[in-house]
C-alpha cells in the first residue's frame, strides 16, 4: 500500500509539471500572436520532444562513450527537433485549416518558431526541468520495491538500499549487500547500473557503488562499506564531483 500511495504521488508530481510547462510555454507562445487556447494547442507541440530528450540524454549518457555518445547525441538531438518541426506544423495546420477554416490565404507560420535556436532552448528548459524533478523525486520518494535476479539458480530479492556495490567478474557480475551477502548474477554491470538508477555510481568498468554509501579515500579510490575500490581515470571527474556534493 505504501509503495502504491508513493507511487501515486510520483505520478500526481510528474502530471502537474507538465501541466505547468505547457501552460507557462503557452504564455510564452502569446507573444506570437496566438490567443490562448492557439498558444495552448502550440505549446503541445514540445511535449513529445522534450520527453523523448528527457527519456535518451541520460540513458546516452550511461550508455555511450567517446565519439559514439557524441553522434548518439547529435542523433537524438536532430530527431526531437525534428520531431518538434513536425508537431508545429500539424497544429499550425489544424488551427488555420480545420478550426478557424481559412485556408491557404489565413496560412502565417511565425518566423520565431522556424528558428533553431528558440527551439532547442524551450526544449532544454522542459527537459531539465523535468531531470531536475526526477533527481527531487527519487529522494523524496525512493524505490522501495525489490529488486529481484537469480542467483546459483534461486530467485533473490533486494531492496535497493540494501545494496553496497556491484563488482563485474569476467561473465559474473557480484552484488554485495550491506550485510555482507554476497550474491553471483549473469546480468551485465551496465544493466544493473541501468536498473539501480540515479543512486549508484560507476567508478570504474567492473564497479558500481551505492552513493549514500561511498566515500573518497584518495584521489584514486573510494570505500564502501570496509571495503576499499578503485577509480578509473574515466570516472574520476564525476566520482570526486559527485561524492564531494552528497
Amino acid at each position: 500500500m505504501r509503495i502504491f500511495v508513493s507511487g501515486m504521488k510520483r505520478a500526481i508530481i510528474i502530471v502537474s509539471y507538465w501541466l505547468a510547462a505547457i501552460f507557462m510555454t503557452a504564455l510564452l507562445l502569446t507573444s506570437l500572436d496566438y490567443d490562448l487556447w492557439e498558444a495552448i494547442l502550440m505549446s503541445l507541440s514540445f511535449l513529445p520532444a522534450a520527453m523523448a530528450l528527457s527519456f535518451f540524454l541520460p540513458a546516452v549518457e550511461r550508455d555511450s562513450h567517446g565519439s559514439k555518445r557524441v553522434l548518439d547525441t547529435i542523433y537524438v538531438i536532430l530527431g526531437v527537433m525534428l520531431m518538434t518541426f513536425l508537431m508545429l506544423f500539424i497544429w499550425q495546420w489544424l488551427i488555420v485549416f480545420v478550426i478557424k477554416q481559412k485556408g491557404w490565404t489565413g496560412w502565417s507560420f511565425p518566423a520565431m518558431l522556424g528558428n533553431p535556436v528558440f527551439i532547442a532552448a524551450v526544449l532544454a528548459i522542459l527537459a531539465y526541468g523535468n531531470y531536475m524533478l526526477t533527481k527531487w523525486l527519487e529522494k523524496k520518494f525512493p524505490a522501495e520495491r525489490p529488486i529481484t535476479f537469480t542467483s546459483d539458480y534461486r530467485k533473490v530479492s533486494l531492496k535497493k538500499q540494501d545494496i553496497l556495490y556491484v563488482e563485474s567478474r569476467d561473465s559474473e557480475v557480484w552484488i554485495i549487500t550491506r550485510d555482507g551477502g554476497k550474491y553471483r548474477n549473469r546480468t551485465g554491470i551496465a544493466q544493473w547500473e541501468n536498473l539501480l538508477g540515479p543512486g549508484f555510481l560507476r567508478v570504474h568498468r567492473s564497479f558500481l557503488v551505492s552513493i549514500p554509501d561511498a566515500s573518497l579515500s584518495s584521489t584514486d579510490s573510494v570505500t564502501v562499506g570496509h571495503q576499499t575500490i578503485p577509480v578509473s581515470r574515466k570516472y574520476k571527474d564525476s566520482v570526486k564531483s559527485i561524492l564531494s556534493s552528497s
